[in-house]
């Protein structure tokens, strides 16, 4: 079952490199990789967010969502699963960004961007589609890229938006909001 699914993600893969490859979109990939680094994008809007009473909870949420996504998907998950990286099984890719060195699933880039978007979407619904937008192109970048494999983005997506959910309900459940300055998530959007 295993090999028949890794088939499916180099199909894939092989697909976007024969037909999607071109140099506009070879900058626009890099860009939106670089930008997913490390949740680079997704800290530079959560930290302001911090310093204003009516997004202060969202802030908080995504930066937490991410740090556990960073911690159980980077430092736990990836090395149990040991799933070793598309661009170092088919060594023949021409390579836009640098090889990673961890394993590959789950995509970290996808998992930090999908926690951070899905906690923007719950706080303002107008501002979590243009966030969930980002998501998905950050993740579409690292299929790309060569980096990962379709089932890797996927489940970072999937793990991303669990996490934040979670600590979402944590925060309402123990009222945590009320600690941070008496704000609720709105029903806004």
């Amino acid at each position: 079952m295993a090999d028949f699914i890794t088939q499916i993600d180099f199909s894939i893969l092989d697909f976007i490199q024969n037909n999607l490859r071109c140099d506009i979109l070879d900058k626009i990939m890099v860009f939106l990789s670089l930008i997913g680094e490390g949740g680079i994008v997704w800290f530079m809007i959560a930290v302001p967010m911090l310093f204003f009473k009516k997004s202060r909870i969202c802030g908080v949420v995504m930066i937490l969502s991410m740090g556990i996504t960073l911690l159980l998907g980077e430092f736990l998950l990836k090395n149990l699963i040991g799933r070793v990286r598309p661009c170092n099984i088919n060594t023949e890719i021409e390579m836009l960004v640098k090889r990673p060195r961890s394993f590959s699933f789950p995509s970290g880039h996808t998992s930090s961007s999908f926690a951070s978007a899905t906690t923007i979407f719950k706080w303002n619904k107008k501002y979590g589609v243009f966030a969930l937008i980002l998501a998905a192109l950050i993740g579409f970048s690292r299929l790309y890229n060569y980096v990962h494999f379709p089932t890797d983005v996927l489940a970072g997506a999937l793990f991303g938006i669990l996490m934040s959910l979670l600590v979402y309900h944590l925060f309402i459940r123990y009222k945590l909001d009320n600690k941070l300055g008496n704000l609720r998530f709105s029903k806004r959007g």
